[in-house]
């Protein structure tokens, strides 16, 4: 927990166990049964209990990320068997912690230097930058949004359309605010872990909290090519099918310690590199791997050298030869802080791979090419699981859910409860029977929650059938999201939301708003202009759309400049959405709907928050702008709300129709 100290536990007994130089989870257990926050609640082996199912192994070492989110896992179970409110206490809130500015220097000395790097010439923050290191000007910095949106921008080019960032040179508190929730809900769209940050706390310039999305954005920019479709030569660390599946599911810090060791081996180093901490402190493993790199550059100085720390600033002038930035120090590489150290790595990897393409190999990516949709789908699935806050990291849905575990994960999340985790068999599983067993629970626990699984197994998700997996994400996502407009209307008393409910809400709010634009179905191909959802987004909020930036939508670009526009509006609006341009322009209807009820789910929370008390006998003119309101005139305006089935009513394709490529994976949402 070395590269976390911005927090300062209160507690002297609990500060003495976070100081040790190796904190793993099977510490955690008797840690956490001494805090206040679980006194009373649980015990130590039940607390052991409760991490075995999120956390396979005992020996993982512990960061502060990794703390909080075991922290919040158990305090969700607390929660649950208290019968409390899930909102009514907060780990930075509980009286263990007490937030304290004594940052690591070095990682924030580093992060300053890629950023004045990556964005020293960029028009609105050049008048800002470089930075000085030595200060807090960082912090300072990301209090408005900007530095956040653009770094996310550097990360994965194109994830924000920077016409959507107000970067006027003073910023008024809801323009502001707007800046912080595009940042983290777009920080989220590209896989960030945004656990217990708010807007505000961005704008408070937290140190640890700035400096922990801060380190996860650029480690998603420096790991961008640990991938096959950006790198194919990958496949040269592989030697067959199997090893290639077992390597595509592996997360890109793995490929990169499987690259490291693999030149190592080569390079006749005989110990084994697990982690970027204290098996790479003496600097031996980096001396091995630059000389196999770059032998015009070696010199064997740094292997013949005794001294750690001069052996490290040896390596560290070797990566330089490379253009490798010095983004750590000696003392970084001795220390074994381990952010730094993967970063060196990353770097090393993007400048000198030191692989060949094997032809002999191309075999395994013609393979695993997935067609662009599928690829798409994988995408927003596994970026959306990621931000529900589970214990296992998805890198791979094809992969990673094959053993059932994060599916019941999942399912616990959106369905609190509905997981027996008693059946449950945590990974690792190697007995394959186990695999099914926790898919056949799946399955059971999709048909509970009204999911149409025909002729659907257990086994048909452990074979890694995609068709089939995709279908099920694809109601477990739709279910997400009408649960949380259902529980917005819940003193309402009213029916199940619909598909046909949401359809004819936004074409409402729109005719409302004086607009002209309507949507015949989540498949009308009018919608690829994305006009109707400029429309819709100006109806709930009529500051967020900047209609001078707004195209006709009649050529591919305009419709491509709208859908970006479009997503980035949503996203600082409040939106938490997964999806690409691509899929407007291409009107995907499983996009789509989702796109309409985040709006929808966005406005009607506004209403929510705003409102006391709903009144009993509001008419139709009176409520309108109540969510009862919202909600009693869903079937006034044309559309029936029997036309669009419900989640009853799904369909999920059987393996008999798997071969259809016209059909619509897991859903049978029938034109309105």
């Amino acid at each position: 927990m070395s590269s976390y100290v911005g927090v300062l536990v209160s507690d002297p007994w609990l500060q003495s166990q976070t100081q040790s130089d190796r904190f793993t989870i099977g510490d955690l257990p008797p840690v956490f049964s001494k805090l206040k926050a679980f006194s009373g609640t649980f015990d130590e082996n039940e607390i052991k209990s409760v991490l075995d199912k999120s956390y396979s192994n005992a020996d993982e070492e512990v960061d502060f990320e990794t703390f909080l989110r075991a922290f919040l896992s158990v305090q969700a179970r607390g929660v649950e068997k208290s019968g409390g409110s899930k909102g009514s206490s907060s780990f930075l809130k509980t009286s263990t912690t007490t937030v304290h500015h004594a940052i690591n220097e070095s990682e924030k000395t580093s992060y300053v230097s890629h950023i004045n790097s990556y964005l020293r010439d960029d028009p609105f923050l050049k008048n800002y930058l470089p930075m000085d290191p030595a200060t807090n000007a960082l912090f300072d910095l990301v209090k408005d949004g900007v530095l956040l949106c653009k770094l996310i921008n550097v990360a994965v080019p194109g994830t924000i359309d920077e016409r959507a960032i107000n970067t006027k040179k003073t910023l008024n508190p809801w323009e502001r605010n707007e800046n912080l929730t595009l940042g983290l809900n777009s920080a989220k769209a590209i896989g960030c872990t945004v656990v217990n940050i708010g807007t505000q706390d961005i704008a408070e310039g937290r140190p640890y909290l700035v400096l922990g999305l801060i380190s996860q954005i650029i480690k998603i920019q420096l790991l961008a090519d640990l991938n096959f479709k950006k790198t194919p030569s990958l496949f040269e660390l592989v030697d067959d099918t199997q090893d290639a599946e077992e390597l595509m599911g592996l997360a890109p810090e793995k490929v990169l310690l499987k690259w490291m060791n693999f030149h190592l081996k080569k390079a006749g180093y005989e110990k084994q590199v697990t982690n970027f901490s204290s098996d790479v402190k003496d600097g031996e493993a980096y001396a091995y791997l630059l000389n196999a790199l770059a032998p015009e550059h070696s010199t064997h100085v740094a292997l013949e050298t005794k001294d750690p720390t001069e052996r490290a600033k040896k390596v560290l002038e070797q990566a330089e030869k490379l253009d490798c930035k010095r983004y750590l120090s000696p003392k970084d590489i001795v220390d074994g802080s381990a952010n730094l150290n993967l970063a060196f790595v990353a770097q090393i990897f993007q400048h000198r791979n030191g692989l060949t393409v094997d032809t002999s190999k191309t075999s395994f990516a013609e393979m695993m090419t997935d067609d662009v949709e599928t690829s798409r789908e994988e995408r927003c699935f596994r970026l959306w699981i990621n931000s529900l806050g589970t214990a296992t990291y998805v890198n791979n849905v094809f992969e990673d859910l094959r053993n059932g575990w994060v599916l019941l994960e999942v399912l616990d999340k959106v369905s609190p409860g509905s997981v027996n985790w008693k059946l449950a068999n945590k990974p690792p599983i190697k007995m394959p029977f186990k695999k099914v067993e926790n898919c056949n629970e799946v399955i059971k626990i999709g048909k509970e929650l009204r999911f149409s699984l025909v002729n659907v197994a257990g086994n048909d998700i452990v074979q890694g059938n995609k068709k089939l997996l995709l279908a099920f994400l694809w109601q477990l996502m739709r279910y997400t999201m009408l649960q949380l407009l259902k529980n917005l209307r819940s003193h309402s008393q009213g029916k199940e939301i619909t598909d046909a409910d949401i359809l004819n809400w936004a074409n409402r709010k729109v005719k409302r708003a004086g607009r002209t634009c309507q949507a015949d179905s989540f498949r009308d191909k009018n919608l690829s202009t994305g006009m109707f959802f400029l429309e819709l987004l100006s109806a709930v909020e009529p500051r967020v759309v900047n209609w001078s930036l707004v195209t006709n939508g009649e050529t591919e670009e305009e419709k491509k400049l709208n859908a970006t526009y479009i997503i980035s509006v949503a996203r600082k609006l409040g939106c938490s959405i997964f999806l690409l341009p691509e899929d407007i322009i291409e009107v995907n209807q499983k996009m789509m709907l989702i796109l309409a009820a985040s709006i929808m789910y966005w406005s009607l929370q506004q209403q929510s928050d705003t409102e006391s008390t709903v009144s009993e006998d509001a008419t139709d003119e009176g409520d309108s702008n109540s969510v009862a309101g919202e909600i009693s005139n869903l079937s006034l305006d044309g559309v029936s709300e029997s036309t669009t089935p419900g989640v009853q009513d799904e369909e999920m394709p059987t393996k008999a129709d798997e071969e259809d490529k016209d059909e619509v994976d897991g859903e049978n949402n029938k034109d309105a």
